[in-house]
This record gives structure tokens, C-alpha cells and sequence, in this order.
């Protein structure tokens, strides 16, 4: 839980509770005696990679710090159809008010690490990371990378200033690739690596003489990709996107890219259905 730790968290959970509950669990509140205790199961209802079990503690500490979470997988563990993941004990009342944020967030990050685990099985045995990319949810962005890392996958660049990425629009605005990469390098801390998005083979030769040091492929086809690795040689990183949740991955890799940058990872993942239960004891 401790790389979820992260600054504006507890906000984050109490803003996510308070847009749930409003004035209050209507239904609960008048259906259920407020002493009520329950036991529930989170039960995988597919398989997949579990990602966010933390995330629910943390959702239950804030609605009552009582309720007891015992977990049985862990974040990145694989879940089969029918496994209990994780009990809950404690106020019944309680227990229900904080299931949907708890629920939602668990199935959105297993879903996220679900998907990155296939892309990488589809590159097995090729030298092809898969990593995320920028294309995340407002406010979510912290969860969402974590998921991908959960599943095995690598996290490009976390903000802005994480790095330098020239894309079409910064090279419009600065008249060339060549101005772009010059301009970076003399305003640029010399820390920082640059990354050039290309589309053709001139424009890779452009960004490979200005000295790159990492080179997007975007949208290009495997026998582009291909010829691209043999004129850089090494020279720079490759890495492919654009679309590549569309793609056959294990073509993409076996042209040879470094790299593999898939926005679908996170900004159209579909949740693994994950169910919350009360036993009856």
C-alpha cells in the first residue's frame, strides 16, 4: 500500500465518498438496523489480475476504521472465476455505504492490470515492453499507473514534466523536428531525455540526425517499423503507438521496437466484474 500513499489520497477517497453517498445511504439507512453486523466475500466472477484491494481498505477506513478487511490475494496476484479475494466484518450499515467506491475502483484497476497482463503474454519472447501512456482518467492518474505496473507493464511518462515528448504540434510550431530537438537541448535540463513522434522514414532520419534519444513510430505499419530498427541500429530507443489496442502486439514486436504504448491500457478499459457479497451467518 505504500506507493499508493501518495499525496491528496485521503481527498481523493473522501471526495469519491461524498459524490456517492450525498446527504446519505437512503436505502441502507432505512432498511437496516444502524447495530447490524455483516459478513461479506469479494468474489472474482472472472479470471484476471487483481489490482486495488489496498484501495478498498482505504475506502473502509474512512467510513469506519472498525471494519476488518482480510484479504486473500494481493495486488498482482492472478484470480480465477470464483475465488473469495478479500472478507469484510463489520458494521452492516457501514459495509454497504462504502461498497460501490470500493467496488468501483477495484474493478477499474483489476481491469487496467487485466489488459496489460495480456498485452505482455502477447509479446512474449520478444525484447517489446508494453507501457501506458497519458491517455488516463482526470483525477485517476496515480491509480490507473499503478494498475499497469500491477499487470507488468512500465508507466511512460507520468506528467508533463516528466520528460520532453515533441509530438506533430510542437514541430509545427517550431518549424522542424531538427529547430525542435536543437531548442529542447539548449532550454532543456540535461537530465531529461528527448522524445521525437514520427510518422515516416524521412521524418525518423530528421530526428535521428538531430539526435533523439527516444523515437515514437506513429501509426506505422510492421514493415515500417521494421526498416526503421535496421536504420537506427541501436542508435536510439524505438518505441511503437498510436492505436496499438487494435494492433496483433506480436507483430508490432517482432519488428524489433523497444516499446510498445498502448493508451487503450487505460482510456477504454472495460472493469473485471468483481462481486461483493453478505453471508448469512
Amino acid at each position: 500500500m505504500n506507493e499508493l500513499n501518495f499525496f491528496g489520497l485521503t481527498d481523493f477517497i473522501r471526495n469519491a465518498l461524498s459524490e456517492d453517498i450525498g446527504t446519505g445511504d437512503i436505502t441502507t439507512i432505512t432498511t437496516i438496523d444502524k447495530n447490524k453486523r455483516a459478513h461479506g466475500r469479494y468474489i472474482a466472477k472472472e479470471d484476471g489480475i487483481l489490482c486495488g484491494i489496498d484501495i478498498v481498505a482505504a475506502v473502509y477506513r474512512e467510513v469506519d476504521p472498525s471494519i476488518e478487511l482480510i484479504r486473500h490475494f494481493n495486488d498482482g496476484d492472478k484470480i480465477k472465476k470464483g475465488d473469495v479475494i478479500a472478507e469484510v466484518k463489520g458494521n452492516a450499515v457501514n459495509l454497504l455505504t462504502g461498497e460501490r467506491v470500493g467496488l468501483n475502483l477495484l474493478q477499474h484497476m483489476s481491469g487496467i492490470a487485466t489488459r496489460t497482463s495480456e498485452a505482455i503474454s502477447a509479446v512474449a519472447g520478444t525484447n517489446a515492453k508494453i507501457a501506458d501512456t497519458r491517455k488516463m482518467t482526470p483525477g485517476l492518474r496515480v491509480l490507473e499507473k499503478y494498475a499497469v505496473r500491477c499487470g507488468g507493464g512500465t508507466n511512460h511518462r507520468f506528467n508533463l514534466a516528466d520528460g520532453i515528448l515533441i509530438k506533430d504540434n510542437h514541430i509545427v510550431a517550431a518549424g522542424s523536428i531538427t529547430n525542435a530537438v536543437k531548442s529542447a537541448r539548449k532550454n532543456a535540463p540535461h537530465t531529461l531525455k528527448i522524445e521525437v513522434e514520427v510518422e515516416t522514414i524521412e521524418q525518423l532520419n530528421e530526428a535521428l540526425d538531430a539526435g533523439a534519444d527516444i523515437i515514437m513510430l506513429d501509426n506505422m505499419s510492421v514493415e515500417m517499423m521494421s526498416e526503421a530498427v535496421k536504420i537506427v541500429n541501436g542508435r536510439a530507443v524505438l518505441e511503437a503507438s498510436g492505436n496499438m489496442g487494435d494492433r496483433n502486439l506480436a507483430e508490432v514486436a517482432s519488428s524489433g521496437v523497444d516499446l510498445i504504448s498502448i493508451g487503450a491500457l487505460t482510456h477504454s478499459v472495460r472493469a473485471l466484474d468483481i462481486s461483493l457479497k453478505f453471508v448469512i451467518e
